[in-house]
């Protein structure tokens, strides 16, 4: 019996300790290393299909691709954190344009003047850009990393510019859609921006050829004119016509429709503020706001009300 119960206990023993020894010499399972910093969030690169200037589309790394449109659309002497908040739209717009854009579906482009401007880091530095800009614009990009703006759970449109001439436009006024997000707002702090304001003017000959011809005399050419809420020229008669402020200014080729008109029997003086449709975020406002203390976020939110700003994980 003592025998039996000695037998029993060792039983007992090696029953716990045997298995646990075992395990023990076993090797642990393999831990997936994660990514650490912003890039945490992100399991693959994203990609997005760019249609060169030769017309072939390449696949590239979303966020490297962004680098490159930062450095071709913000000058990096910028504040940093105005850098930031033009990564966030250019991923956003990127993004959305890959998904929904008609003019090439798919894919984006390098004109700025459809899509986005690119400046690859290479031709940057050729063209005698300098390294410590291209890694600012690149821990930029990395900050901000899969950072994109919504607006009730869809990626928002974008839109953005280089200088208000002091208050941005209704997407109403100058698209003819009224999008809850991109409504005309302050933009202090331009002054010191390239076209904050330009001075043009036109022979008669050439004002009157530009809008398919008129007769008279320059001072009775012009009538009325109704504005936006954005300062920008609404409508405008002249030569017994009206005109709408972006037909004038695509067909006198002005840099905005905000404008003001002197007209004499020498000619046309047409003072323009601003450089660019003006709707969504002022490029030169966004780095007023960043050198007086804001972050990117809130530059975000003030040019893009009622948005939020969100991260994508695929």
């Amino acid at each position: 019996m003592k025998r039996f119960w000695l037998e029993a206990a060792l039983a007992v023993v090696l029953g716990v300790l045997f298995p646990w020894i075992l395990f023990s010499l076993m090797d642990p399972p393999a831990q997936e290393a994660l990514p650490s910093g912003p890039q945490a969030t992100r399991s693959e690169p994203v990609k997005i299909r760019v249609i060169q200037p030769d017309g072939q589309a390449q696949e590239m790394n979303l966020e490297e691709y962004l680098v490159g449109v930062v450095l071709g659309e913000m000058p990096a002497d910028f504040e940093l954190e105005a850098l930031k908040a033009q990564s966030v739209v250019a991923r956003t717009f990127a993004l959305r344009a890959q998904e929904q854009n008609s003019k090439h579906p798919g894919m984006v482009c390098t004109d700025a003047a459809c899509c986005q401007a690119y400046c690859a880091p290479a031709d940057y530095l050729a063209q005698g850009g300098e390294e410590g800009a291209v890694d600012k614009v690149t821990a930029a990009v990395r900050a901000t990393w899969g950072q994109v703006l919504c607006y009730q759970g869809e990626l928002i449109e974008a839109t953005y510019f280089s200088c208000s001439g002091g208050r941005t436009e209704d997407a109403l006024a100058v698209w003819g859609a009224d999008v809850p997000y991109l409504r005309s707002t302050e933009s202090p702090g331009e002054e010191g921006a390239a076209h904050f304001t330009d001075r043009v003017f036109f022979t008669p000959e050439e004002f009157s050829q530009a809008l398919g011809g008129l007769t008279g005399s320059p001072e009775t050419w012009f009538g009325a004119a109704s504005y936006t809420a954005g300062g920008g020229v609404e409508e405008m008669a002249i030569g017994g016509r009206i005109y709408r402020g972006t037909e004038l200014r695509s067909l006198l080729g002005l840099r905005s429709t905000a404008f003001t008109v002197e007209a004499g029997a020498a000619g046309i003086w047409i003072t323009t503020h601003g450089f660019g449709h003006r709707v969504g975020m002022s490029q030169y406002g966004a780095d007023a706001m960043a050198a007086a203390g804001a972050d990117y976020a809130s530059i975000l939110a003030h040019y893009y009300q009622g948005t939020t700003l969100e991260t994508r994980k695929t």
